[in-house]
C-alpha cells in the first residue's frame, strides 16, 4: 500500500485538472467522504487491511486497490472504480440505488463500515440524561447563528453539541464531522474554516476543567 500524502507532497500530487476522484452518476457524496477518510490520514488504514468479524475481503480489495492506493499514488480516481464499489455496496446493502442515487454520507459510512467490514463505532455520545449511543459519524445540526459568517469546525462542533446537550463519553479513536448543507437551494454558510486541530476538552463526559474564575479545578459547567 502507499502512505498517506502529507504537505508539500500533499500539494504536488492532489492539485490541479483530472485530480482527486472523478464523478459520476450522483457519486459525490462517497467521492468526498472517500477522498477525506483516506487521501492524508492513516487514522482509519485499517478498513483497507484488517480482516473484521464480517469483513467482505473483496470491498476491501476494491476498495484498497482501486481507490485508496490510486488516490495516494497519482492523485487521480477514475469513476469506473468507485462505481465498481458502488455496485459492490448495492449487492451487500438494503438499498438499490447505490449505483445511481446521491446519498447522505452517513448511510454510505453505516453501510461499509458497519454492514461490510463490521468496524465497532468510532465514537459514543450521551445526550442529557439518556443513555449512551454509538455511531461512526457525528453530522453538525445547528440553528442558524448570525454572529457565525464564515465560521471555523471547532464553533461549528461546540455550537452543535451545545445545542444537542451533547457529550462525547470518551476520546474518539477518529472524529468523523459531517458539516452542515442544505442542498442546492439554501447552505447555511457559504464558507467554512477547516480547523487543522479540535480541542475537545469542553465536549468530554466529566473531564476535570479548570474554573474560568479561580483556576481551580471546576465543580460547576455552565452552557
Amino acid at each position: 500500500g502507499f502512505p498517506p500524502l502529507r504537505n508539500e507532497e500533499a500539494v504536488h500530487v492532489l492539485r490541479g485538472r483530472m485530480k482527486g476522484i472523478q464523478g459520476h452518476c450522483n457519486s459525490c457524496y462517497m467521492d468526498a467522504a472517500l477522498f477525506s477518510l483516506f487521501s492524508c490520514t492513516s487514522v482509519l488504514d485499517s478498513m483497507l487491511f484488517t480482516p473484521f468479524q464480517l469483513c467482505d475481503r473483496n470491498v476491501q480489495n476494491i476498495l484498497r486497490d482501486e481507490i485508496v492506493n490510486p488516490l495516494r499514488k497519482n492523485g487521480f480516481v477514475m469513476a469506473k472504480s468507485v462505481m465498481h464499489l458502488r455496485e459492490q455496496l448495492t449487492e451487500k446493502g438494503q438499498c438499490s440505488s447505490f449505483t445511481n442515487a446521491e446519498k447522505d454520507p452517513e448511510e454510505f459510512l453505516n453501510l461499509i463500515m458497519h454492514q461490510v467490514l463490521g468496524i465497532e463505532p468510532l465514537l459514543r455520545l450521551q445526550s442529557g440524561a439518556q443513555k449512551e449511543q454509538d455511531c461512526y459519524c457525528y453530522q453538525i445540526f445547528m440553528d442558524k447563528q448570525e454572529d457565525l459568517v464564515v465560521p471555523d469546525v471547532q464553533q461549528l462542533v461546540e455550537h452543535s453539541f451545545l445545542s444537542s446537550d451533547l457529550k462525547l463519553v470518551e476520546i474518539p479513536s477518529c472524529f468523523i464531522i459531517q458539516m452542515p448543507r442544505f442542498g442546492k437551494e439554501y447552505k447555511m454558510f457559504s464558507k467554512i474554516i477547516p480547523s487543522l486541530e479540535l480541542d475537545i476538552t469542553d465536549l468530554l463526559l466529566d473531564s476535570p476543567r479548570e474554573c474560568c474564575v479561580c483556576s481551580d479545578i471546576a465543580t460547576l459547567e455552565c452552557s
